[in-house]
């Protein structure tokens, strides 16, 4: 029962961090006009689409859930101990290659594009090394770039000077950024519940 509370309690807490970033992440965009929402969502509080905030949330809780446990099942550990400040820089970076994508001005989206790749790379380099956090941004990288461009297609909003089918060519790099970081906060919380279930009870007296 302890282990199911403790699976939950990770679930919602990344399920609130996902939710926080979506909302800074989606208005940079917004700010920018990096993506378009219709008028009536830009006029809503964050400028941003309702089902944003919530679909980014369970898909963060989903990642960060995830990410522990596909590494116990491998049986691979993580190169170098983490601890939170090493989570804390991951987030940092994270947030600093979406504020790349949206505020930097490049000759061309190709030098862009690569740009954000040598960064996610680096990313998932310093703060992961692990080829199962590499295999798993790459599939979140794959599925939530199409998962957008369905989006596009259907006129749900749209991205200014799409050159990748109907969206930008980096953003698989943002979600691949986004993956390893998520996944860095789920194996955080759940190398901490693990440290917390181990320590022994105070026997009774």
């Amino acid at each position: 029962m302890g282990a199911v509370k403790c699976f939950v309690g990770r679930g919602v807490v990344l399920f609130s961090i996902g939710v926080f970033l979506a909302l800074v992440l989606n208005l940079l965009q917004v700010q920018r006009q990096v993506t378009v929402f219709p008028p009536e969502v830009l006029a809503s509080l964050f400028s941003s689409a309702w089902w944003v905030p919530p679909s980014c949330g369970t898909a963060a809780a989903i990642i960060g859930l995830l990410y522990p446990c596909l590494d116990k099942q491998l049986g691979e550990e993580l190169r170098y101990k983490r601890e939170w400040s090493s989570v804390m820089r991951c987030v940092a970076v994270f947030v600093g290659i979406n504020h790349a994508s949206a505020k930097i001005d490049f000759a061309n989206n190709i030098q862009l594009s690569v740009s954000l790749a040598a960064m996610s790379i680096g990313l998932w380099w310093l703060f992961d090394r692990s080829r199962s956090g590499f295999g798993l941004g790459v599939g979140i990288a794959v599925l939530a770039t199409f998962v957008t461009q369905l989006l596009v297609y259907n006129d749900v909003y749209r991205y200014t000077e799409p050159d990748f089918l109907f969206v930008r060519s980096w953003l698989p790099c943002v979600f691949f950024s986004g993956g390893v970081t998520m996944g860095n906060i789920g194996r955080q919380l759940a190398a901490y519940d693990s440290e917390g279930s181990s320590e022994p009870r105070p026997k009774r007296e």
